[in-house]
């Protein structure tokens, strides 16, 4: 079944074409058959570091044409790219690890190629963001990515002012040098705000920490190996505003039922009656009696 598709992934490649290919954010084992197929019919790979690129097509044999397609270099490499769409050939961009012009090079290369008048293909696959939020337990259905905080504390407390109210969460990375900063600024600004460090993920030393930013700069202080590697940070949305948005008629169901039944069982009805959420009812009751 799989060299069924597999096969399938390398008949469907189509000449004059650009593809934007994810590839794992740490571990290797993470690819998709669709980005092994592709690469390795790719006439040239685009790569940020073509050092990085070659340790994973070396891990599934893998000979490819590598050209490296950088930040400073982006403008410049996408007329060698141009010409060889031009030629039929067929060309895969990737970056260091997830999923290209995220943070990382291919935004610019995307433009000028599609300007140009060429196909450009997504290939999905590893997400940082998107793994994050799936294990933060973030109940919103509409998130906020911020990418890299910046490195200036003036700047980024002011940025973290900015979201003191958001009802939604926000993801950004940070750099393990900058962490232990970042994580004090935020005690500072949003000192109740629930956070989620997540990091190496996929890789070996895997860990996710969560509580307030100061129960995570503790945690950080206990153990050094938790500023090491690549961190993504999840601030949950504000509960007061949380609260404050729900529906009047939605506060007045759950103020009735609440007065007369156990706050999880009077937070479950009220979410069925209202069809509002029912963290946000339960946490509205819990601030009721706080």
């Amino acid at each position: 079944m799989m060299q069924k598709h597999f096969q399938k992934a390398l008949n469907s490649l189509a000449p004059s074409t650009l593809y934007i290919v994810a590839t794992p954010i740490g571990n290797l084992a993470d690819i998709t058959l669709r980005a092994l197929a592709i690469l390795q019919q790719a006439d040239l790979v685009c790569a940020e570091d073509t050092r990085v690129s070659a340790q994973l097509l070396s891990a599934y044999g893998i000979q490819a044409k590598l050209i490296s397609v950088r930040e400073h270099n982006e403008q410049q490499m996408a007329d060698k790219i141009i010409a060889a769409l031009s030629a039929g050939q067929r060309v895969a961009q990737i970056s260091d690890a997830g999923t290209p012009a995220i943070c990382d090079p291919g935004a610019k290369l995307v433009a000028r190629v599609r300007e140009a008048g060429f196909a450009i293909v997504p290939v999905v696959g590893a997400s940082a963001v998107m793994a994050a939020l799936s294990v933060a337990g973030v109940a919103e259905p509409h998130f906020y990515f911020h990418g890299f905080l910046p490195a200036k504390s003036g700047e980024r407390v002011k940025l973290l002012q900015s979201w003191e109210n958001a009802d939604y969460p926000v993801v950004a990375f940070e750099t393990p040098h900058r962490i232990a900063d970042t994580l004090r600024d935020v005690a500072a600004i949003l000192p109740q705000r629930k956070l989620m460090l997540a990091r190496e993920m996929t890789k070996t030393f895997e860990t996710f920490l969560q509580g307030n930013a100061e129960t995570l700069c503790e945690k950080l202080a206990a153990d050094n190996n938790q500023t090491r590697g690549e961190m993504v940070l999840v601030l949950h949305a504000s509960e007061k505003v949380q609260h404050e948005t729900l529906p009047e008629h939605a506060q007045n169901v759950m103020k009735i039922l609440a007065a007369e039944l156990p706050t999880k069982q009077a937070a479950d009805l009220a979410a069925k009656i209202t069809g509002e959420s029912k963290k946000a009812l339960y946490d509205l009751a819990i601030s009721w009696k706080n």
